[in-house]
């Protein structure tokens, strides 16, 4: 009791002490709503650089690299379908051409291996991967190069296709699933980091408007009894300081109520798209290398019939759609679709796209996308059908081809289409992360400067009070 008596005594008996406990109060929740905001800032700024540094450039690496691998099999197979025998009957702008992009898609697979170990240290499932990866890669090559070098020779056609199977065997038995993993393990990474940061930023945000309610009670508090003990209305320095006060929390707020929205802009809204339709790319360039196959292994068409209705599956999911009735389907479910946007009849990819229309422009570009796929799908029914009639040249021809109206003049079209769908994900992805850093560098130092200004006045408007009791 004693001891209780002289804390009453020293800190609330006499208005010196009030006045001076009051003041402590103000200055102790103006630092901690401070010390908050800057701890919130900079912590945002790691996020940025985590998302825009290393979750989102590895993720897009795995998809990458499970793109550059369908490729340069794709490639492969378009090398060996259209060299003739040993150059003799040789369809030289597809030969060319499929040359250039094997080494491309070779290049860039070394690339995306590169960049994908140096994001895998410290994960030891993804070190583990990545090291199956370019132990696999390395044997495809060696495959591959075989299969190769024997077209080379007068009547190796039949020995390279020995080896090519065995490559694209292994490569659709392990090179394709351990980048698929490595795909989905860097996007749950990301997804895991973008949780924790929108959770810290509620808290954060919450623990703000608390501090900040209590740092203008207090100064409210202060306030009145000023003018109850002093018998003025208003004293001028704690009306300022309460007026910085307040601009600064609702500032702090607007920061981290910013930052959240932003991250999730930058997640949810455009790189989830840019995930799936970097996904849908890679599927692409798979079921397009199915219908080399188709046509380079007589023996294996009806294994590689299904799986590119199985690819186009997963682009466009129409149930329990075969090749003889999926044009139909994929006819009669898009016109569902054109008369009523929320009519969704399908699966996949292009599904995934189009429940996550966001931005200007974004909805024509995907509907574009998947037009252009339609026609594409078309030209493999008109494949199959010539090869159904004895016309394997002419199939052939029609499916390597450059010239417009061809099979690979209208995948080009899909492709691009396509990748303007993508960047239009990947141009909001970024100004997301551009506006969340300058949220922060923006209204932080506004925030933090006002709060050191509410400190001052606060001491400021007492000075005289206090010095009334010396």
């Amino acid at each position: 009791m004693a001891a209780r008596a002289a804390l009453r005594r020293r800190f609330w008996a006499t208005v010196p002490a009030r006045l001076r406990l009051l003041r402590a109060a103000t200055l102790l929740l103006a630092a901690a709503v401070a010390v908050l905001l800057t701890v919130a800032g900079l912590a945002a700024n790691g996020t940025w650089d985590s998302v825009a540094g290393r979750d989102a450039p590895r993720t897009t690496s795995a998809a990458d690299l499970n793109l550059a691998l369908n490729d340069m099999d794709a490639q492969a197979a378009n090398m060996l379908l259209s060299s003739g025998d040993a150059g003799k009957g040789r369809l030289r702008t597809p030969y060319e051409k499929a040359v250039g992009f094997y080494g491309d898609a070779r290049r860039e697979i070394g690339h995306d291996l590169r960049t994908l170990a140096v994001a895998a240290q410290g994960d030891r499932s993804d070190e583990k991967t990545v090291e199956n990866l370019t132990d696999d890669f390395a044997e495809y090559q060696e495959l591959i190069g075989r299969a190769l070098e024997n077209d080379g020779h007068a009547g190796g056609k039949a020995s390279a296709l020995v080896d090519y199977r065995r490559a694209t065997d292994l490569l659709q038995s392990r090179l394709l699933p351990e980048s698929r993993t490595l795909v989905s393990s860097n996007d749950r990474a990301f997804d895991g980091e973008y949780g924790a940061a929108r959770s810290a930023l509620a808290g954060r945000l919450a623990a703000v408007v608390v501090l900040g309610v209590l740092l203008l009670a207090v100064l409210g508090l202060l306030q009145w009894y000023l003018a109850r003990r002093f018998h003025r209305i208003l004293n001028p320095g704690v009306l300022a300081a309460t007026v910085c006060a307040l601009l600064a929390v609702v500032l702090g707020a607007q920061l981290l109520a910013s930052s959240s929205a932003n991250l999730r802009a930058a997640r949810r809204d455009a790189f989830d798209s840019v995930v799936a339709l970097s996904r849908a790319r890679a599927v692409a360039y798979d079921a397009n290398a199915d219908e080399s196959r188709y046509l380079l292994d007589p023996q294996r068409r009806d294994q590689y019939e299904r799986a590119f209705l199985a690819k186009s599956q997963k682009l466009y999911g129409i149930r329990g759609a075969t090749l003889a009735t999926y044009d139909g389907e994929l006819a009669n479910t898009w016109q569902a679709y054109e008369t009523d946007h929320h009519d969704l009849r399908f699966t996949g990819e292009f599904r995934r796209e189009l429940d996550n229309i966001t931005f200007p422009g974004e909805r024509a570009a995907a509907e574009r996308t998947v037009r252009a796929y339609v026609v594409y799908e078309h030209d493999d029914r008109k494949i199959r059908s010539l090869v159904a009639t004895g016309q394997e040249r002419a199939a052939t021809e029609f499916c390597m081809g450059w010239e417009p109206g061809t099979s690979n003049a209208h995948f080009g079209a899909w492709m691009a289409a396509l990748d303007r769908l993508t960047d239009i994900n990947r141009a909001h992805f970024d100004s997301s992360v551009r506006d969340g850093r300058s949220t922060v560098d923006t209204l932080l130092p506004w925030a933090a400067g006002l709060l050191l200004a509410s400190m001052a006045l606060t001491a400021l408007g007492l000075r005289p009070r206090l010095a009334e009791f010396r």
